[in-house]
């Protein structure tokens, strides 16, 4: 078993799913099990300056062996997994030498990941793909990125004649949330520039994401008997819906793809007197941002003209932004140095545009370019989510290029 691979099923028997809605980092307690783990992991295998926050930050620093003036590069991945789906108890099992077909995860329970559902199964033929039992997500988002960037860090220290500048690590807390970079010591992590290792199939790379925003609609109804109600009742449900049709019909998750942005009802609950929906707001485009912002408002501003002020409010707040802007047009060669680092291991780059966001985009925005790197995963935060083996280890491969040919820049 590859060192990679070990690493990464001894990370995933850590139950580390972030929670929405909490005020404090991490949003769950046990999300410091892992981080101890990982601290400890470092100071093991010979790291420096490692070192743990209080909220769940692990940094540490691999120290330079170049003789001459190097910047210090990073790598960040997140411990925690997505909320959507539990991460406890998972029952990783490698599905040897996948044969391109319908692959039984659970017999017992007829789970069964379909090639007709999950079409990126067939770039997989011939791979040995750890999969889960269906009963829980895998956490290959990002543990996988985590065990990568470990195993990249205990083959530099074990190899102190190849020569190369600072390589400091970062592994964050409850990035499912939208908080990873919220506590994220910029200045004391240490580098100049760094990667997240956090994205999907293998050669993905990526430095544009989505301008984000969460929007939240209370509605505040009347109820009034319906046998009498003409002329008075509001029925906040309705309004709700109202508010919802008032938006652009194809600028819908399920619609798009690309660059293009959408609006996104995440919940909707209420009665008659009461309704509250909460949606969130994305477009790559900074303008197309603002617009879909104001149309937001508007929508309001035109519901409570109907029925009467105040009957719908709306808050919005922003979430993060596009780090094209912050990666354009100074940082690009970090862009060249992974298609290039690719490029030599035989994996075709794979440029585009994250369709949501990472910590690399909130840490771009506090002075650390941080474009996103594969992990080499398939449909994360579901029980259907995958990794083969081999793409863990050519994803360390990849971060020891990039490390050496950053030292050569």
């Amino acid at each position: 078993m590859s060192k990679v691979l070990d690493r990464f099923l001894h990370y995933v028997s850590f139950d580390t799913q972030s929670m929405d809605e909490q005020e404090q980092i991490p949003s769950t307690e046990k999300q410091l099990v892992l981080a101890k783990i990982l601290k400890e992991e470092l100071e093991a295998i010979g790291a420096s300056q490692v070192r743990m926050s209080d909220n769940g930050y692990v940094y540490a620093v691999i120290p330079a062996t170049a003789d001459h003036p190097v910047k210090s590069l990073g790598f960040v991945a997140h411990m925690d997994t997505a909320p959507a789906m539990s991460g406890k108890d998972v029952k990783p099992r490698i599905a040897e030498h996948y044969d391109g077909k319908d692959l039984v995860l659970n017999e017992e329970k007829q789970i069964v990941m379909r090639v007709k559902d999950f079409p990126g199964m067939l770039d997989c033929v011939g791979k040995d793909l750890i999969v889960t039992d269906g009963t829980t997500l895998l956490g290959a988002d990002d543990k996988a990125g985590v065990a990568e960037i470990m195993t990249m860090a205990e083959f530099f220290l074990s190899h102190p004649e190849i020569p190369h500048g600072n390589i400091c690590i970062g592994f964050t807390p409850d990035e499912e949330v939208g908080r990873g970079a919220d506590l994220f010591d910029v200045e004391h992590f240490g580098a100049d520039v760094a990667y997240t290792v956090d994205g999907g199939p293998i050669g993905e790379l990526e430095y544009e994401n989505f301008n984000a925003a969460s929007g939240k609609v209370e509605i505040s109804g009347r109820s009034v008997h319906p046998g009498s109600a003409k002329g008075s009742m509001i029925n906040a449900l309705l309004v709700g819906m109202e508010f919802q049709a008032m938006l652009p019909a194809f600028e819908n998750p399920m619609y798009t793809e690309g660059y293009e942005g959408f609006f996104h009802l995440d919940q909707m609950a209420g009665d008659v007197e009461s309704a509250h929906l909460e949606y969130i707001i994305r477009d790559h485009d900074k303008e197309a941002f603002e617009q879909k912002k104001a149309l937001f408002q508007e929508v309001s501003r035109y519901l409570n003209a109907k029925y009467g002020e105040g009957t719908v409010s709306v808050t919005m707040k922003d979430s993060y932004y596009n780090m094209k802007e912050q990666i354009e047009p100074d940082h690009l060669y970090l862009i060249d140095t992974a298609k290039e680092a690719m490029k030599n291991l035989h994996i075709t780059p794979l440029v585009s545009p994250i369709r949501g966001g990472t910590d690399g985009a909130r840490l771009s925005y506090m002075g650390l370019p941080c474009p996103n790197l594969s992990t080499g995963g398939y449909n994360f935060h579901g029980r259907f989510e995958f990794i083969p083996v081999q793409s863990l280890e050519q994803m360390v491969e990849v971060l020891k290029e990039i490390v050496i040919l950053f030292e050569k820049m």
